[in-house]
């Protein structure tokens, strides 16, 4: 190999490893949260990153099981909360799709890469509908937010998109939740079919899944704003408060509004489990929750209280 040969075939490495790093970025991945102070911090992105555990999993004084899209209320949510009940200092959460969170409840265990988790909840919440499915499990429950739906879109908007019958066109690439892992999915086609007959469901959840144009998340309140973010989709109909969020963190993306009258409404349920390994703390945890400083968190992140 002669000089120029070495000095192209250099050149050709740089640009094959910069267009390697470029397709792997990660500066948009979670955790959007603020993990806690330790004398290690390792978190790598898209290898060894868990943003849906939160807290002290060693021998915790409570532990609480949350519908995953309320992961950005959480750190105020637990710091208020140990303000309020100094004597709780040690807190585990999980904010997980609320349907794997009742399989988890159910099964006694779950297993996340190689962790394999056996903590018992004392608090579980999840939409009104689930919370229903399960009312066996529960001592205690009660109603504590509310949530509509809204799109989330990159920034500029650059498909046009103007509401839910815009996502069954060819061109728009969706980001859409599994309805047999998560709730909001089987909501979000009754906001289809509101919008445009069950036409428009069956295009975007059938049609649409078939030529890949839509694609099912199974976590989709990670899943949804990284392939908007990402390029990977155009538009994701997701909780009002999950884009309200992203949007609070000045990623590039931008809200679409659903009008009420295709609009769906989710209702928050926080139930006390009856073999709650904490008791006191579960009851604790459960008067915080409708009480006026945790009200006004969820608010701040985007959701309505009454």
């Amino acid at each position: 190999m002669n000089c120029f040969q070495k000095i192209t075939f250099a050149a050709a490495t740089v640009i094959a490893l910069t267009s390697s790093v470029k397709a792997q970025e990660h500066r948009f991945d979670p955790p959007w949260n603020n993990p806690p102070e330790s004398k290690v911090m390792f978190t790598v992105p898209g290898i060894d990153n868990v943003p849906d555990l939160f807290g002290d999993i060693n021998d915790p004084q409570l532990v609480i099981f949350f519908a995953g899209n309320q992961y950005m209320c959480i750190d105020d949510l637990l710091a208020a909360f140990k303000k309020e009940h100094p004597q709780y200092q040690r807190i585990f959460a999980e904010t997980l799709p609320p349907g794997i969170l009742a399989k988890q409840i159910m099964g006694g265990s779950l297993t996340i890469g190689n962790m394999r988790i056996s903590l018992k909840p004392d608090v579980y919440t999840a939409g009104k509908n689930k919370i229903e499915q399960m009312p066996e499990y529960f001592s205690r429950t009660a109603a504590y937010a509310y949530n509509g739906l809204a799109i989330m879109v990159q920034k500029g908007n650059p498909k046009g998109i103007k509401g839910l019958k815009d996502l069954g066109r060819p061109d728009v690439r969706v980001s859409m939740p599994n309805p047999a892992w998560e709730g909001i999915g089987k909501r979000i086609e009754e906001a289809y079919v509101k919008a445009g007959t069950e036409t428009l469901r069956k295009t975007i959840m059938e049609t649409k899944v078939k030529d890949s144009s839509t694609y099912l998340t199974q976590i989709h309140h990670r899943q949804s704003p990284m392939r908007i973010l990402y390029n990977q989709s155009d538009a994701a109909p997701v909780w009002y408060s999950e884009v309200y969020y992203q949007k609070m963190i000045k990623h590039p993306v931008e809200l679409i509004e659903i009008p009420e009258s295709e609009n769906i409404s989710a209702t928050y349920v926080a139930g006390q489990l009856k073999n709650a390994p904490h008791v006191q703390a579960a009851k604790d945890f459960m008067d915080f929750l409708v009480s006026p400083a945790a009200k006004a968190i969820y608010r701040k992140y985007g959701f309505t209280t009454k």
